[in-house]
């Protein structure tokens, strides 16, 4: 990137939070700088944004640039400034965060960045900068979003177990969940589709199969409905 080894007196970035779900941990995007600043440290997928982007570009574009990945929604959560936020002089970043299935994206590691891999959100303790900071402000607003939209149906196979869908809500919000008050909750919202069918292949007691039903969802907000866990 033609901005990563100069000096600047003021500038504009952007950072990308990209989560990602697999197993039952929720992951995150990191990158592994190759160079200073915090060479060899893991970080988020950022950089300053060229003059001749927007923002919302600029992060598409950077993204793109350091990790491979493209045509994904970002959404714009909140602007860092502290002034001593990066060595190398004043600089304001702009977060963006998505919500991704692991298996639908191909990463590879690219211009500054030596390494990119997925990495447990438990386990980082520590990031480059301020993005230990970001990524945490960003978590904030997946878990209100996840209470409030129906997006983690995205993250599960097209037909899942309500254990699979439980799963995935406590792992968001690092929280358990009363396993009969879930349920109750979730099947009395009529937004599941039910078959008649049951897992195949498993050591348990085989559970019955549902998928999200994203046309009753869109007739049941017209209405009025509010999604809420």
């Amino acid at each position: 990137m033609p901005f990563q080894n100069e000096i600047y007196k003021s500038a504009f970035s952007v950072d990308n939070v990209i989560f990602g779900f697999e197993g039952q941990n929720l992951k995150v995007l990191l990158i592994r700088r190759k160079d200073e600043p915090f060479a060899g440290q893991w970080a988020l997928p950022g950089d300053i944004v060229q003059p001749d982007r927007d923002l919302d570009e600029g992060a598409l574009h950077v993204l793109n640039q350091l990790t491979g990945i493209e045509n994904v929604y970002l959404e714009q959560v909140h602007t860092f400034g502290k002034v001593d936020r990066h060595p190398r002089g004043r600089v304001i970043t702009v977060a963006y965060y998505s919500l991704i299935k692991i298996s639908d994206v191909t990463i590879r590691a690219a211009s500054f960045a030596d390494k990119v891999e997925w990495k447990e959100i438990r386990k980082i303790e520590s990031l480059a900068f301020d993005h230990f900071e970001i990524m945490h402000a960003c978590l904030k607003r997946l878990r209100l979003n996840i209470k409030l939209r129906p997006i983690g149906f995205e993250l599960l196979p097209e037909k899942f177990t309500l254990t699979e869908l439980q799963k995935l809500y406590e792992s968001i919000l690092e929280q358990d969940l009363d396993k009969r008050n879930f349920r109750k909750k979730i099947l009395s919202m009529n937004i599941l589709k039910s078959f008649n069918e049951m897992q195949q292949g498993v050591a348990h007691r085989p559970a019955k199969l549902y998928s999200f039903d994203a046309e009753k969802y869109e007739e049941a907000k017209e209405k009025g409905f509010i999604f809420e866990i």
